[in-house]
């Protein structure tokens, strides 16, 4: 006999960042709503425990440049709101070749004011021939795992947290959901919003995901021991789609670029910095930063799922009752504000258009 089964109006699987703001706007939507916030780890503990938490305001498509430029007012209002949370302000350098300039122009957002620069951040002791600097606003880093958990806790009272809770089955009907949890529970839910991050292939969802094309990727970001000074900037090589970002809350640089390792496994990702991945990330800083890439002995790794054509992806499954929210391609901090507010609009019992949410 099938376990008796608890009931909630929207179940939302994945408590990462993303998760937490779609819990977050569905109930500043709808406050009666019941909402259980499932988790197979901690509350921040996937891919938002590793990220690098830098928004800055641009987008390589319009639909990217659409979510940055929706999720940079959220980010700015609830830091105005808020101002213990953990997102810093920062300023922007951008580094591109000259002939560069009106894709750069095309990408950032109006809101960015991109304008060129002739002086170099003191980590850059020379341009390559042909290059040039423009300074831009908008700019913020947050300690993504922290401001997750702030928001959760702010949430405690009117969601149901399950943290240690796997989803092992889905059961899309007509009326509802059944989701099968780990240890034999089992949960109904009028809708699904799924918000897995990295972890596509988990069996319970799979099959549902599958035809989105989504793939996951190896990410990695090094830490370039050297404290950063209190005015540094973000230095952002935009043809490289890499960055140095000044990680004042932990008193060292971060170095991220772009590792293409395709189709990882989550769940078999080894978290060490590797001699291949040090040398690559040398490699590129050495261009620009010399000094930095001499200080690079350690960093992070994991992966992320991106959409099939570079662009996060939103989409109503199993006819309606389950939405999936994500493949933000890295990006998941700095548009989930966005993916959160239209995972939401497809939950037809929730009101539209979208209010703010500080």
């Amino acid at each position: 006999m099938s376990p008796a089964a608890a009931h909630t109006d929207i179940a939302v699987v994945g408590a990462g960042i993303l998760g937490v703001l779609t819990a977050r706007e569905i109930l500043a939507r709808a406050p009666g709503t019941s909402v259980t916030l499932l988790d197979r780890d901690l509350i921040g503990s996937g891919a938002t425990r590793r990220s690098a938490g830098l928004h800055f305001p641009r987008g390589a498509s319009a639909t990217t440049r659409e979510l940055a430029a929706e999720s940079q007012r959220f980010y700015a209002d609830l830091h105005a709101a808020r101002p213990d949370l953990p997102i810093h302000p920062l300023e922007m350098t951008v580094l591109a070749p000259l002939a560069s300039e009106p894709a750069l122009r095309e990408a950032y957002l109006p809101e960015a004011k991109l304008r060129p620069v002739e002086e170099l951040p003191p980590q850059v002791p020379a341009l390559p021939a042909g290059y040039g600097l423009w300074e831009g606003d908008g700019c913020q880093y947050a300690d993504v795992q922290g401001l997750a958990q702030q928001l959760a806790a702010d949430l405690r009272p009117a969601v149901a947290f399950r943290e240690g809770v796997a989803v092992t089955a889905l059961e899309p009907g007509p009326d509802e959901v059944r989701l099968t949890l780990s240890g034999g529970a089992a949960l109904t839910a009028g809708h699904v919003v799924l918000a897995p991050g990295p972890w596509l292939a988990e069996p319970a969802w799979a099959a549902l995901l599958a035809p989105l094309g989504a793939r996951v990727k190896k990410i990695v970001a090094l830490h370039v021991d050297v404290a950063p000074a209190p005015g540094d900037r973000a230095i952002v090589f935009h043809d490289e789609d890499a960055f140095l970002l000044p990680f004042h809350h932990r008193g060292h640089w971060l170095f991220s670029y772009t590792c293409q390792e395709w189709d990882v496994d989550p769940a078999t990702v080894h978290p060490e910095v590797r001699a291949g991945h040090l040398d690559e990330a040398r490699a590129l800083l050495r261009r620009y930063a010399p000094d930095l890439a001499a200080a690079c002995a350690s960093g992070r790794v994991f992966c992320d799922a991106y959409g099939p054509r570079g662009t996060a992806l939103v989409e109503a499954l199993a006819g309606g009752r389950i939405v999936f929210a994500g493949a933000a391609g890295g990006s998941g901090y700095r548009l989930a504000p966005a993916l959160a507010a239209r995972a939401a609009d497809l939950i037809p019992a929730l009101p539209r258009p979208r209010k703010a949410t500080t």
